[in-house]
């Protein structure tokens, strides 16, 4: 009785401290997707943020300006953010638990998911436990027979129902507060679900601390975490103990108008899907493109090709649902820094065809980090060739998804352009030219050849609850039709700035598109910088180059803090973004493939005099 008393207690200062926070919320939290980059410590991002928290709450201060001076919460909010970070704070707090064992969803079933995959690779088995009815786009003959996990279910009235089970006991149930949770020794997992809000799990018991990071990486990679405008509706259902009440004011008008906006801006007129962020519509893609497979060419392996080089998120992924399925390979695609897309892409599809596998293919145009395009017409030459098998039977023709998250305005799928004869789906992250980093929210859209697939592929975009929210649709109704005005005017200033990055230091590698094929259309707003570097081996002239980076970047932020940020990110609002591809979007890629080079981002609004003005600088003191 005791111990109930102190908890309640604790809930009670938890709550009061909460309603202050509430008041004094800095908008940052609530509009960007990423925050305080200026005071971003990458290996410290899961906890400082936290760390600096607790103190705040210890000495009672919620005032805005102590909140606006904490760090970074993780990175972007696909993983977590300031808002996901303090829910998760409380909800623990008041269950006596561990910060990390609190884990919150845009999607109210991938966190199922996530135990699913985990005793998958464990052989372990699970028991899904759930009140009322499972979510809406819950689909156990689907889970089992294309992602191979297997599970019982079982209706129960209440968590105190539930007895001991051989294996892992998922409780799921729809709570208008989502933030109530009554702990059970015999339940390992407990979710909570909110028809708008998405889903909060909870993970019971130190023999399942094993299963927190597994479960955050599933959240990094294939989904994100509740929104910031979401999770604060979750606060305030927690702080007041009340039933939790999104209040969404978007519209179907916002998503029909979204829909339409990808379609002019791709010149496909086909069927385009929106999914919570750029990894969450590649999933729903990969995971449809092997439904498709399993139905259509039954018993043949499925080789996933992707750039080992390329966007960690992408690497990782594929790489992931490979270790969950027998039949699907990863195989490598050297596309950058001297090896040619085309050639590669001949090379691994004549390979393929020999194996009678089915060929899927995810890349960038440009790439990423080092902004090359590929001889077009060559390479459509090499997706189109008729190849055959050992047998002599024509082999299964490739399907190529293209990541233009880089020029989101270049036509690759209309009639008559350069992919329209080979089955393309492209795709773009949201959060930066579509939103301008204000929402993660991405999409996809197919050319006519490939439009069969885009059934499968939104099968598996509500089957992972993974669509874009209301207010994500609202943003980017509101954003992508300055979209267009907004690539040119980054060009412009990109344009300039490695001009003048060339007049200033000739030494410098700098990769970045070229006149004419900016002129074709290619209009990206980054590039990569190789900065001069001297030494008498391989290793000082490499371990010169790598500090040399680090020292530019570093000035950059200090000398102009307002707009010089330590990010990834692209097709910003305002603002310049520096990052080291190798220790930042390749963190999962094998490190002899990482690039050491500086990756540099412009948007359409930002002091590029200044800029100019440090680089010159620096240039000075090297």
């Amino acid at each position: 009785m005791l111990s109930e008393e102190v908890n309640a207690i604790k809930e009670n200062q938890v709550s009061q401290y909460l309603k202050k926070v509430i008041e004094n919320v800095p908008q940052d939290w609530l509009n960007l997707t990423t925050h305080r980059l200026d005071i971003y410590n990458e290996e410290l991002a899961k906890v400082q943020f936290l760390e600096r928290f607790e103190t705040l709450f210890n000495k009672n201060n919620a005032e805005q300006t102590a909140l606006n001076e904490l760090p970074t919460a993780f990175d972007y909010i696909r993983l977590g953010h300031p808002l996901s970070s303090v829910l998760e704070w409380a909800i623990a707090k008041s269950n006596g638990l561990d910060s990390e064992n609190v884990i919150s969803f845009s999607s109210k079933t991938i966190p199922v998911f996530a135990v699913l995959r985990k005793n998958l690779l464990e052989q372990k088995n699970t028991l899904i436990a759930y009140k009322g009815r499972l979510p809406e786009a819950f689909d156990a003959n689907l889970l089992k027979q294309v992602y191979g996990y297997q599970f019982e279910l079982k209706q129960v009235e209440q968590s105190e129902d539930l007895e001991s089970f051989e294996g892992s006991t998922i409780f799921l149930a729809e709570q208008d507060n989502i933030c109530d949770f009554k702990l059970n020794p015999n339940i390992d997992f407990l979710i909570n679900t909110h028809a708008e809000l998405g889903s909060i799990l909870l993970v019971n018991g130190t023999n399942n601390e094993h299963y927190v990071s597994e479960i955050q990486h599933v959240r990094r990679r294939e989904t994100i975490a509740m929104t910031p405008a979401n999770t604060l509706v979750a606060l305030k259902s927690f702080a007041e103990q009340i039933a939790a009440q999104s209040g969404s004011i978007g519209t179907s008008r916002d998503k029909a108008n979204v829909v339409d906006l990808i379609r002019e801006i791709t010149g496909a007129n086909t069927k385009a899907l929106v999914a919570s962020s750029g990894l969450s519509i590649q999933y729903a893609i990969a995971m449809g493109l092997i439904h498709e497979a399993l139905e259509r060419h039954p018993g043949k392996s499925i080789k996933i090709i992707v750039p080992p080089n390329c966007y960690g998120g992408t690497n990782d992924q594929a790489r992931r649902i490979a270790a969950c399925m027998d039949m699907v390979e990863v195989m490598d695609l050297p596309v950058d820094g001297g090896q040619d897309m085309v050639q590669s892409i001949d090379q691994v599809l004549e390979k393929i065809a020999k194996e009678d596998a089915v060929p899927y293919i995810i890349a960038e145009i440009p790439t990423n980090p080092r902004v090359e395009v590929p001889d077009l017409i060559k390479l459509e030459e090499a997706l189109g060739k008729k190849r055959t098998t050992n047998t002599g039977d024509l082999a299964v023709d490739p399907v190529f998804v293209l990541d233009q998250t880089f020029c989101p305005n270049t036509h690759f799928l209309g009639e008559g352009e350069i992919l329209s004869s080979i089955r393309t789906i492209a795709y773009v992250s949201g959060s930066k030219f579509p939103s301008g980093g204000k929402c993660t929210a991405g999409y996809c859209i197919p050319n006519k050849k490939a439009e069969s697939l885009m059934d499968k592929i939104d099968l598996h975009l509500n089957l992972c609850d993974n669509e874009a929210t209301v207010l994500q649709y609202e943003i980017l109704a509101k954003q992508m039709p300055s979209m267009l005005q907004r690539i040119q005017d980054a060009y412009q200033n990109t344009r300039e700035f490695v001009n003048f990055i060339q007049e200033t230091l000739p030494q410098a590698k700098i990769n970045f598109v070229s006149e004419e094929l900016a002129a074709q259309g290619f209009t990206p707003s980054v590039f990569s910088l190789d900065l001069p570097t001297k030494g008498d081996t391989d290793e000082e002239r490499e371990n010169y180059k790598r500090s040399l980076n680090l020292k530019l970047i570093n000035m950059m932020i200090q000398e102009i803090p307002n707009e010089s940020k330590y990010c990834v990110s692209y097709g910003q609002l305002k603002g310049c973004y520096w990052t080291i591809p190798a220790t930042s979007t390749q963190g999962t890629t094998k490190e002899s493939d990482k690039d050491y080079i500086a990756r540099v981002a412009l948007s359409p609004n930002m002091d590029l005099e200044h800029h100019k003005k440090v680089f010159a600088e620096f240039v000075q003191n090297m």
